[in-house]
């Protein structure tokens, strides 16, 4: 069973940045791949970006190549989420969420999810 709490979430002006944490309890956090996922009002929740077991690969949707970069600690069992050049559409809910194995954009296919961190960026 493994643990997922978010943390850093809050409020931002556009272009403005933050940094999301994922914090997983276990001992064997480094066999899982992390996810983050989005969720705004009315809408589906979608892939942001992933990061395999080691740290040596990563994935990003579309929408924020260039501007997000995911990355995590295993020695600290947390996976972090840097947001810059944030635009009004990234208003969301986001999660981070933990699967045995490889990475996946599916949201189905990961285990474990936190409760979800409210990112609201104004313009």
């Amino acid at each position: 069973q493994v643990q997922l709490v978010e943390s850093g979430g809050g409020l931002v002006q556009t272009g403005g940045s933050l940094r999301l944490s994922c914090t997983a309890s276990g001992r064997t956090f480094s066999s899982y791949g992390m996810g983050w996922f989005r969720q705004a009002q009315g809408k589906e929740r979608d892939f942001v970006a992933g990061v395999s077991g080691s740290g040596s690969s990563t994935y990003y949707g579309d929408s924020v190549k260039g501007r997000f970069t995911i990355s995590r600690a295993n020695a600290k069992n947390t996976a972090y989420l840097q947001m810059n050049s944030l635009e009004p559409e990234d208003t969301a809910v986001y999660y981070c969420a933990a699967r045995s194995g490889r990475v996946r954009t599916n949201l189905y296919e990961y285990t474990y999810w936190g409760q979800g961190t409210q990112v609201t960026v104004s313009s």
